[in-house]
């Protein structure tokens, strides 16, 4: 597919619920990762039929770059409702990348407890990775150059869909 024509983002979120729903146990619980990924989370709860809490996490002050680009300007609460321990987890983000916001997830999540297990759903998957992480579930994977970005918005109406940007 080109990335001229980017694909249905409200499509993938419906492939990627079929992708996890075989492996739903009646304890498992969403988290996403602030922004993408929280809007995937609650996406999927709708289309799982899963209890309407998720998990939210943001992952600045766990991120390895902290020191080297500083602070996000746009700091959200990281908010868990339910009790971590024992329980499977899926962690939803947008992109997967270098792996290195998943490990800084994974890190925060293991301050709030100790899962049965932490899978990871992305509704992209765009290679380069920098640590052994991989998506347990996702429906898309696409080659970008290092100055590309795939960025996840909502529209007026709530729905998702894709943008490309460059860096510069």
């Amino acid at each position: 597919m080109s990335l001229n024509t980017l694909p249905d983002a409200e499509a993938q979120c419906a492939a990627l619920a079929e992708l996890i729903r075989p492996h739903l146990l009646p304890e498992t619980r969403l988290v996403g990762i602030h922004s993408g990924g929280v809007w995937i989370a609650r996406r999927l709860c709708q289309l799982l039929g899963l209890p309407e809490e998720i998990g939210m996490i943001d992952v600045s002050f766990y991120r390895d770059d902290f020191g080297e680009k500083g602070l996000h300007p746009q700091i959200r609460p990281t908010s868990i409702p339910f009790d971590v321990d024992g329980r499977p987890l899926i962690l939803v983000d947008d992109v997967l990348y270098t792996g290195r916001t998943t490990r800084a997830a994974i890190n925060e999540l293991f301050d709030y407890g100790r899962p049965a297990s932490v899978k990871l759903a992305v509704l992209a998957d765009r290679g380069g990775r920098e640590l052994p992480i991989s998506a347990e579930f996702c429906p898309w994977q696409v080659d970008l150059d290092k100055k590309e970005e795939l960025v996840l918005e909502t529209s007026a109406s709530g729905q998702l869909q894709w943008r490309r940007a460059n860096h510069a």
